[in-house]
């Protein structure tokens, strides 16, 4: 918490938390006392108006969650878009994000990074994400369980046993931990030791040697607007030119789509 947050909250006229008990702990520590309401990811869009209502009567509401930053894999995304379009002024007060955190002491590139959040637990929506980020020239950071973790680690070793990651655990709290190696190292690591926490996992980029476009990847382009206006022969070409890939093996699966 940052001295800013504090005063923030307890000169609110309200907190909208989404959770009140777990938030209550937090004010309790701090001495604040101001009054709180429930906004969810199951009511925030319902709430719009009433807070709006409140703001319009001149009040100030604080939105915290109840872990990290709003809106980043958090609630809050509704009520902010819903309450900008209301023409409500929205003032950001940073404090501790898990992501951010994480990435500026892993020693992994930070000038180009992408936050996937949670992966689907399973299917083809999770098989493609993992694709994406194991063919990713940018530093890639998910956020996943203690219970989930492993299995993603060993899906990640199948794709690349040795590509660099980190596992950063329970950052800015007492037991917080960073556990760095390849893929198989990592894996190891937790295959003997039960992980626990809040976990940011951060994967390195791919090198030009390690990306290999998937199938799936290069459909995807066919598929663009601006793809699928050429015939099939000029859309073959011109994708095959983009992606530097062969003519034939893009015609091919534009024949067998």
């Amino acid at each position: 918490m940052t001295y800013r947050a504090v005063e923030t909250l307890k000169q609110a006229d309200l907190i909208a938390a989404e959770d009140t008990r777990n938030s209550r702990k937090l004010l309790q520590h701090y001495g604040i006392t101001t009054p709180m309401i429930t906004v969810h990811e199951h009511n925030e869009q319902a709430m719009v108006d009433k807070l709006l209502q409140r703001l319009n009567n001149g009040e100030n509401i604080a939105l915290i969650s109840d872990a990290g930053t709003p809106l980043i894999s958090d609630p809050g995304y509704r009520l902010v878009s819903g309450l900008r379009r209301k023409h409500a002024r929205i003032t950001p007060v940073p404090g501790a994000s898990s992501i951010l955190t994480a990435l500026c002491a892993a020693g992994l590139p930070t000038d180009h990074f992408r936050y996937a959040g949670f992966l689907a637990r399973s299917g083809k929506t999770r098989t493609q994400a993992l694709n994406r980020l194991i063919n990713s020239d940018e530093t890639s950071i998910i956020l996943e369980s203690p219970r989930r973790l492993l299995a993603t680690l060993r899906e990640l070793q199948m794709l690349d046993s040795k590509r660099e990651i980190v596992v950063a655990r329970e950052l800015t709290k007492l037991h917080e931990e960073f556990i760095s190696g390849s893929v198989d190292e990592v894996t190891a690591h937790f295959e003997e030791h039960d992980p626990r926490g809040e976990i940011v996992v951060l994967l390195s980029p791919a090198s030009e040697e390690d990306i290999e476009l998937s199938d799936q990847q290069v459909i995807e382009l066919l598929n663009t607007q601006a793809m699928q206006a050429l015939p099939p022969s000029a859309r073959a070409k011109a994708v095959a030119k983009t992606l530097g890939l062969p003519k034939a093996r893009v015609y091919a699966l534009i024949s067998n789509g």
